[in-house]
């Protein structure tokens, strides 16, 4: 089930929200205008992705310029070895709406 986060108009282009739930979500709008929701902590060590920079559909984190494929998660460059959880994003009526993924199983 989706939930109402944030008007799209709230995220300028190229730039990111921070979604402040347990765990937080980044969300990010690309220059293109695309929208994605991913794991706002970085895998490799505790800094927000929301902070980072963002590159068509790559985030890099703050810290140490680890790269994380939007789309799917993937890790683009070390340091990090593990993907960020994604979520799926619709924008209605200029609202972006997160359906949360489950999280994994340990």
């Amino acid at each position: 089930m989706s939930r109402p986060v944030c008007p799209l108009g709230a995220i300028p282009r190229g730039e990111a929200y921070r979604w402040a739930i347990d765990p937080p979500v980044a969300i990010f709008h690309t220059e293109d205008g695309e929208v994605f929701a991913v794991d706002d902590t970085c895998t490799h060590q505790d800094a927000s992705l929301a902070d980072g920079w963002l590159e068509g559909c790559e985030v890099e984190c703050p810290l140490h310029a680890s790269r994380f494929d939007l789309r799917t998660g993937q890790v683009d460059a070390p340091p990090a070895k593990k993907p960020i959880r994604t979520h799926r994003v619709e924008v209605i009526d200029g609202m972006v709406h997160v359906a949360l993924s489950e999280m994994d199983r340990a």
